[in-house]
């Protein structure tokens, strides 16, 4: 059984940079490249197998045409994405729906829950988690007046942090973070705030209504609990929807894969996975049902996984 080596998808954006290319060695479209969706069956990016039996297949029609390799889950679509954000510039003050909203409002999507790894971040960097309306319609007046100081609220972050993002959250991303976004098969953002940025000489369109429909009013901090386990693989958090876990590999150790399947990245260094080496960049799933995989050299990880 083949542990499945994915190719990525890239996204140019107005607060893209080049760190996909010089820190990961993607060969990006631009330097202005934003995004590295690394496993992907979402239609507006999507990925393929890279080598082995099914080289050259997208995402989701392995889904389709396999889906024992996914533990025959009864789901319509492939549940998870995971990405490589590299914000050169302030990504726009945001918000996602959920399930709920989603489907009744955006031709059946899914809603969108997302966590943020830290894998690097400037001197005294800070992200948008949260806002400080106390009732709706303090919400609503803050934002028509653009009181964007007074209601954004501004947490510090470091190089390893890990934040859950919950539908409704406000949130961005500020410029110098590359983060690994873990989330729901999703491309439904809200811009609430974009700082007033033209593209191509205009303003890029917001979502006044939906955002302030589908905010949580007031905002309830989500801290993620610390990361449980003294093994090489330790998880950071669990919700309805992933599970992720945070790998540091020195040695030699065995991964059992026990899960409908298992989503891979590699942050740092190099590893062999029953002998199939993975550098930095390198993103792969284990299937349903894999043998337990010997896991060998220094290297980080991220793995995330389906909520049963």
């Amino acid at each position: 059984m083949e542990i499945l080596r994915m190719k990525p998808v890239f996204k140019e954006a107005i607060w893209g940079g080049t760190r996909l290319r010089d820190d990961f060695g993607y060969d990006i479209p631009s330097d202005h490249t934003g995004e590295c969706w690394a496993v992907s069956a979402h239609p507006d990016g999507e990925g393929s197998i890279d080598g082995g039996t099914y080289n050259g297949t997208p995402l989701s029609r392995l889904w389709a045409s396999h889906p024992e390799l996914f533990g025959n889950l009864p789901l319509d679509r492939f549940p998870l994405l995971t990405k490589i954000i590299d914000a050169n510039g302030d990504l726009s003050i945001q918000v996602h729906p959920d399930d709920v909203y989603a489907a009744e409002h955006e031709n059946g999507s899914l809603g969108k829950m997302e966590c943020w790894y830290i894998i690097d971040c400037k001197e005294d960097a800070t992200i948008v988690i949260g806002h400080n309306a106390r009732t709706r319609e303090e919400l609503r007046e803050m934002v028509e007046q653009g009181r964007w100081t007074e209601l954004i609220r501004e947490v510090p972050i470091k190089k390893g942090d890990f934040f859950q993002i919950d539908p409704g959250t406000v949130h961005a991303i500020k410029a110098g973070t590359l983060i690994l976004e873990s989330q729901q098969s999703s491309d439904i953002t809200y811009r609430l705030y974009d700082y007033d940025r033209l593209q191509n000489g205009k303003p890029r369109p917001l979502h006044i209504e939906k955002s302030l429909d589908v905010i949580e009013v007031p905002f309830v901090e989500r801290r993620a609990e610390p990361a449980t386990g003294d093994s090489w693989l330790r998880q950071l958090y669990s919700c309805k929807y992933y599970r992720v876990w945070k790998g540091n590999l020195a040695g030699s150790e065995t991964l059992v894969q026990d899960e409908p399947f298992m989503i891979g990245s590699v942050l740092s260094g190099e590893a062999f996975l029953d002998g199939e080496a993975f550098r930095k960049g390198d993103h792969f799933i284990i299937p349903f049902g894999h043998p337990p995989v010997r896991v060998e050299g220094n290297a980080e990880f991220i793995f995330s996984a389906p909520s049963r």
